[in-house]
């Protein structure tokens, strides 16, 4: 009996080991693949208990599909984070993708993204409808106080990229100057978005001259399959969305694509972690006057007490800057925009991905680009984040004792923004 115990385990060691260490979204055995809806409702408990931003999340996937269901090995799903921090777009809602693409092919990429975001994407929707529903969202104090805890989520992540990104005295030069870069910005020469896109470009160009690749350890190769055809169609379609989205919009005066192209935009350039998201954001739906200012933080700082992905941020904007019975649909639109690109990317770059990851070239680009991306956050943080939020000597204390909890007693920002927005209330209303 003990002999029959040990030739399962180890036929089952095997099994893991044949399928765990390839990443494919082709054809393959029925053991290898996972129906889709069974995904949806995997990712859904995801999506419902991964509270702590991306880092957690990758965290909460390896434990998943590492340590309980032996999906990949270690290596493999190292390889598999490797390829979504590379790629512009929120890293864990990405690896979540390339896991459902591999298990299920693109319905199951599809359903992983469903199951993972839908719960903070509900919840941001009805908290638009909320706000909106208050009215003056600048005399409210709770609202304030969400303000508050925007602005130390956003210092706290400008300190803790730059720790990890700008360690040499050139990428700390990248990074502050694509800071003056888009300060200083005109706005006759296109506004705060085409500065964002300069500086990030610049980077890269920057980096692939000046950088060395990083030659620190490097995952085991792993074998990434997608049907050729599909990745060049994905990749197409992807360069074709963020040139020909604003064009379109430009061309037809119609207000709806244009919102379209600001929420792809924002999601096809974000490098370096989801907080980026906020300037590209910013950029593309306040000038405009499509939310006011106020409103665009307060969502922001309520979407760090949600788990799952940050970019649900995106249906609060979208419900509250279409208001009234369309608002759902508004909400819904402005989030397949935002994750369009990082579903394409996904699919368009696996199979370059086992090239791509050893060439010294890509990865010197990428760690200028990084290093610009601090740069585009720090901007973010004095204007809008922190001229639309401190007014004077009691807006900084507040602000600076939210910042404190955050950085110097690391309380979890979930915990922090519900305790922000009732104190703000408190200071701000109730007395």
């Amino acid at each position: 009996m003990t002999r029959n115990r040990d030739r399962a385990r180890t036929a089952g060691s095997a099994g893991s080991a044949g399928s765990a260490g390839t990443v494919e979204s082709g054809e393959s055995g029925g053991a290898d693949r996972t129906p889709p809806f069974a995904l949806f409702l995997i990712f859904l408990r995801l999506g419902l208990t991964s509270f702590g931003g991306p880092v957690a999340h990758i965290g909460y996937f390896r434990d998943e599909f590492v340590g309980r269901r032996k999906w990949f090995d270690d290596a493999t799903y190292a390889d598999l984070v490797a390829l979504c921090q590379m790629l512009p777009g929120p890293a864990s809602s990405q690896v979540g993708m390339a896991v459902g693409l591999n298990r299920g092919g693109l319905p199951g990429a599809a359903a992983a993204w469903c199951g993972f975001t839908l719960p903070s994407a509900v919840l941001m929707i009805l908290f638009a409808y909320g706000v909106t529903a208050i009215g003056d969202a600048h005399a409210t104090g709770w609202l304030f106080g969400l303000k508050a805890m925007a602005v130390a989520v956003v210092a706290m992540a400008v300190w803790q990229m730059a720790s990890t990104l700008c360690r040499t005295t050139t990428t700390l030069s990248l990074a502050l100057a694509a800071t003056i870069v888009i300060l200083l910005w005109p706005a006759q020469a296109g506004g705060p978005a085409v500065g964002q896109l300069v500086a990030i470009v610049g980077g890269g160009l920057t980096g692939r001259l000046l950088l060395s690749a990083d030659s620190g350890a490097h995952s085991t190769p792993v074998r990434v399959s997608v049907g050729r055809g599909l990745a060049i169609a994905a990749l197409l379609l992807f360069v074709a969305a963020l040139v020909g989205l604003p064009l379109l919009a430009w061309a037809s005066g119609d207000d709806l694509i244009a919102k379209v192209a600001g929420f792809y935009r924002a999601g096809a350039l974000i490098f370096g972690g989801g907080h980026v998201v906020l300037p590209l954001l910013q950029a593309a739906v306040v000038p405009p006057g499509w939310i006011a200012q106020d409103q665009f933080l307060a969502g922001y700082g309520a979407a760090q007490a949600l788990p799952g992905p940050l970019l649900a941020f995106s249906a609060y904007l979208g419900t509250a800057m279409a208001a009234g019975p369309g608002g759902i649909i508004g909400g819904l639109i402005a989030l397949l925009a935002i994750f369009a690109p990082s579903f394409l990317l996904v699919v368009g770059m696996m199979p370059a991905w086992s090239r791509l990851r050893t060439n010294p070239g890509v990865r010197a680009a990428l760690a200028g680009v990084n290093a610009a991306v601090v740069g585009l956050l720090l901007a973010a943080l004095y204007d809008p984040v922190f001229t639309a939020t401190v007014h004077g000597p009691q807006e900084l204390a507040f602000v600076l004792a939210a910042f404190a909890l955050v950085a110097v007693w690391k309380l979890p920002p979930w915990l922090v923004a519900p305790l922000a927005a009732i104190a703000g209330w408190l200071v701000f209303d109730g007395m």
